[in-house]
């Protein structure tokens, strides 16, 4: 089944699906600055554009260019600004 989600006013959206090795989610992000909460460990691959980061605890913002890809733990949080819009792949280990 593929599920669609929508957050921050429609700035960020994906579909969502599942494989073998668990769930996951492609979508784009709009320009602006946003802070999402994550359930399981994420690893978050950028197709195209980049994405500016900051993960919990940290103080400095990290530059996630295209083809590169972070991860978050689970039960945790994370910033990201987005200049151009970026879309990203989205897989919850």
């Amino acid at each position: 089944m593929i599920t669609e989600n929508q957050y921050f006013d429609g700035n960020v959206k994906s579909l969502g699906y599942e494989t073998i090795e668990g769930k996951s989610t492609v979508g784009v992000i709009n320009p602006g600055e946003y802070e999402f909460g994550t359930a399981n460990k994420e690893i978050m691959h950028v197709v195209e554009g980049e994405l500016i980061v900051l993960l919990k605890g940290e103080t400095d913002w990290q530059i996630i260019k295209a083809g590169s890809s972070f991860e978050v733990p689970s039960s945790s949080s994370f910033k990201v600004k987005a200049d151009v819009q970026t879309a990203y792949l989205c897989q919850y280990r």
